[in-house]
């Protein structure tokens, strides 16, 4: 499984490579290089009705296969993932520009989704529900029917799975639509479900840009849609969905405070912090955007966490550096802008802050002092590798900025201090919070944001919830003897 610039990409649908009906391609190339990798077909939305047709025909055998058969059928897929660790890794890497460290982690991650949804299958239990004595009652789970699922280009194959193995498991097809900048492992991912068993029509692949995207979500015979990516984005996706009332789950932006407490191991903090705004050069919806440092231990953590950035290496993904490049030139030059924004809005730049001198998307781990909360670089979300580093004076204040954003995704305190730590946890308005580490939790706990931030959870068997639908069933037991 070689990638080379000359290799041309159809779509899947039904089980087999198709053309675009309209024979155009795009360009997929290397954020590291800006060379061109490879010609993948731009999929219209006539190939968008052929995709969910596939998918609508295969759900009823797909669905009545008992839930035993598509657990193991799911086990396959983790073989076949597993077998191809190296190679997902090095296209998903190239296609990206992830180091390649990252992205093995990220197909053998994608690979626990579905070991996990796999063993999930068949424990999708309803309930009964005590009435009176002429009354049985109960519930049934049955799946939607076609789920869409549009995926970004920061994680495409680790997404992707964490969407398609729960949809799968419940029982749903479904159509994927990746990001046009990183469709690769999207389409490899398909031939590896067909190698797996997976039937014909049960994962569709569409590729391009908006138009199939806009296609899917405002599509009447898709029953269900995953999306993962921006706040406008997200909120056309939601609009497109209301004129067919089709069901929403979504996964959207953040601005994630990390709080440092007066007593935290500072680090500690450094280290997790770097983390959590450096790894894939800040391209993650959960990154550590905003430190909240107590005053008193303010000037340690700033030594300590510009001593980190400047201590990292940059480089093509493939050659395994501590950070890529920036995935593409149009997120590249909004990166760029925000530096400048906050040069202009009075912050202290104490380190990066220009774009590398080379090929490439390159811009390196950057961080901006003396930060105010009311800054656009500690409101809105710079998805790069921009840490803003804010100081606080007591607990009060550190709650008070954490939340006063409208995102909620994520969010992290760090304390040596268990009581403390925990009360300021609870009153962070995130989904997700981390108690002295970043990216906490797996593929086992459930992940989504409260305010702009999204609906709905991924992860954990509560992803299984979007995927399913509740059918109640009345029995009237009254013989009519007494």
């Amino acid at each position: 499984m070689s990638i080379t610039t000359n290799d041309r990409y159809q779509l899947h649908i039904g089980g087999k490579s198709v053309s675009a009906s309209s024979g155009e391609r795009f360009t997929t190339s290397d954020p590291a290089t800006e060379d061109p990798i490879a010609r993948i077909a731009a999929a219209s939305a006539d190939d968008v009705d052929r995709a969910v047709a596939a998918a609508r025909e295969a759900f009823p055998a797909w669905r009545s296969k008992t839930p035993a058969e598509r657990g193991r059928t799911l086990q396959r897929v983790v073989t076949t993932l597993r077998e191809n660790v190296e190679d997902l890794a090095v296209i998903e890497s190239r296609d990206q520009g992830k180091p390649l460290s990252q992205a093995r982690s990220d197909v053998e991650k994608a690979a626990r989704y579905f070991e996990y949804y796999a063993g999930a299958a068949d424990k999708l239990e309803g309930n009964s529900i005590p009435l009176d004595r002429e009354k049985f009652d109960f519930t049934v789970r049955e799946p939607y029917g076609v789920s869409g699922q549009i995926i970004p280009w920061n994680f495409p194959l680790n997404l992707t799975a964490r969407g398609v193995a729960p949809a799968l498991a419940a029982g749903n097809t479904v159509v994927i639509k990746p990001a046009p900048t990183t469709s690769l492992s999207a389409l490899h991912f398909a031939d590896l479900c067909q190698d797996a068993g997976v039937p014909d029509g049960v994962v569709n692949v569409v590729t391009g840009a908006t138009e199939p995207g806009a296609a899917l979500t405002s599509h009447e015979d898709v029953d269900q849609l995953t999306f993962t990516g921006s706040v406008p984005t997200g909120q056309a996706v939601m609009e497109s969905a209301a004129e067919t009332i089709t069901p929403v789950t979504l996964e959207l932006g953040g601005k994630n405070p990390a709080v440092v407490m007066a007593d935290a191991d500072v680090d500690e903090a450094v280290e997790w912090v770097a983390r959590g705004i450096f790894s894939n050069a800040g391209q993650i919806c959960s990154a550590a955007d905003r430190a909240l440092v107590h005053e008193s231990v303010y000037d340690e953590f700033l030594e300590g966490i510009v001593d980190r950035a400047e201590s990292y290496t940059l480089g093509p993904g493939t050659e395994d550096p501590d950070m890529g490049p920036l995935n593409h030139a149009e997120h590249f030059e909004t990166v760029r802008t925000y530096l400048d924004v906050g040069l202009e809005e009075g912050a202290t730049l104490e380190t990066g802050g220009e774009p590398l001198d080379r090929d490439g998307y390159f811009i390196p781990p950057t961080v901006f002092a003396d930060v105010e909360s009311g800054m656009r670089i500690a409101q809105e979300e710079i998805f790069g590798p921009v840490l803003a580093v804010i100081p606080f004076s007591d607990r009060d204040e550190a709650i008070e900025i954490a939340n006063d954003v409208e995102f909620g995704l994520t969010g992290g305190v760090f304390s040596r201090d268990v009581k403390r730590a925990l009360g300021v946890a609870r009153d962070i308005d995130a989904g997700s919070v981390y108690v002295n580490e970043w990216f906490g939790g797996s593929v086992e706990t459930p992940f989504g944001g409260t305010k702009r931030s999204g609906i709905g959870r991924e992860k954990g068997l509560e992803a299984l919830e979007s995927y399913l639908q509740t059918k109640n069933i009345s029995v009237n037991l009254d013989d009519g003897d007494r």
